[in-house]
């Protein structure tokens, strides 16, 4: 008996691609979803990963020139048309507004309505560009939690059908049970493969995110005292 079982075990065929053809439909549409998650995952992390790299080398860099101790308008100018990470362009749109309140008076009431203004474009700005900095973000952490229960049901579909090919055959042999339960097993796997390398993107990249805003809100905020300091010697 151990025999017969071996030798239909060993004829079986477990590969990847052999399970996922020899699948039930439903098992095969799970698999889809599944492998399809997990290409627009990686595909997101790959994203995020330059994205968030480059722009950390350019804020960096910028940082550099905006403390160098040059002229402002100097470097706005430089930056105006060419503002292509999320600091240089929270930058141009202050300075927009910079350049327009530096001619419109020198009373107390038109220098605080222009630091207001200021200080609400920055704010904007800076909302602007980490929500921007979180596209997609969503898309990890659902794959994340969802892939797994996603997998669990073809394996839960799988183990239905193999139970039903053993009330069909009434054979509780290993070879007629075996298939259907690899095929089960095949779709919890690729829940997990989705998952994993999801939630560990969504982490380090939320991570990340939330490090650039603490970084990109102090830059605002140090470049909003710059201004309002510029306005109150204006003003005097």
């Amino acid at each position: 008996m151990e025999t017969e079982i071996a030798s239909a075990a060993a004829g079986a065929d477990f590969s990847l691609w052999a399970l996922f053809e020899s699948a039930d439909l439903i098992v095969k549409i799970v698999m889809g979803i599944l492998v399809l998650a997990s290409v627009w995952s990686w595909a997101v992390i790959i994203d995020k990963s330059l994205t968030f790299g480059r722009i950390k080398s350019k804020s960096s860099k910028f940082e550099d020139q905006f403390w160098s101790g040059k002229p402002l308008d100097d470097l706005y100018r430089k930056t105006r048309d060419r503002a292509d990470h999320p600091m240089a362009r929270v930058f141009t749109a202050a300075m927009d507004e910079w350049s327009k309140s530096k001619n419109t008076g020198r009373t107390d009431a038109l220098v605080i309505g222009a630091r207001d203004r200021i200080d609400k474009i920055l704010n904007v700005s800076v909302s602007r560009e980490l929500e921007k900095a979180e596209a997609n973000l969503g898309v990890l952490a659902t794959v994340g939690s969802a892939a797994p229960f996603v997998g669990l049901l073809g394996t839960v579909w799988g183990i239905m059908n193999a139970f039903t090919a053993i009330g069909v055959t009434q054979d509780t042999n290993l070879a007629v049970v075996a298939p259907g339960i690899a095929e089960a097993l095949f779709a919890t796997a690729l829940g997990l493969l989705a998952a994993i390398p999801a939630v560990v993107g969504y982490n380090r990249y939320s991570s990340a995110l939330n490090s650039f805003a603490v970084r990109l809100q102090g830059f605002a905020d140090e470049f909003s005292t710059i201004l309002s300091s510029q306005l109150d010697e204006r003003s005097r």
